[in-house]
C-alpha cells in the first residue's frame, strides 16, 4: 500500500486503525493495488461490492486482501 502512496506523492500510511480516508487512500489505489496482487499471484481475485463497502480502515484492507488471496 505504501509503495502505491509514495507513487502518488502522498504520505506512507502509519497505522493500521487509521480509517482509508484519514489516510488518504482511495478507491483508485485500492484497484491498483488489487492489480498489482492479481499480477503477483497469477490470478483473479474475487469479491463483492458488498465486502468493499464494509472497508473503513487500513487493517480492513488488509484484512480484505488476505481473505481474496485465502492468505489469513
Amino acid at each position: 500500500m505504501n509503495a502505491i502512496m509514495a507513487k502518488r506523492g502522498r504520505s506512507a500510511i502509519t497505522g493500521e486503525s487509521q480509517t482509508t480516508r484519514d489516510a488518504n487512500f482511495r478507491s483508485l489505489d485500492f484497484s491498483e493495488t488489487a492489480l498489482r496482487i492479481e499480477m503477483k499471484i497469477n490470478r483473479e481475485l474475487a469479491f463483492d461490492a458488498a465486502s468493499m463497502r464494509r472497508i473503513e480502515t487500513v487493517k480492513d484492507v488488509l484484512d480484505f486482501f488476505e481473505a481474496a488471496t485465502g492468505t489469513n
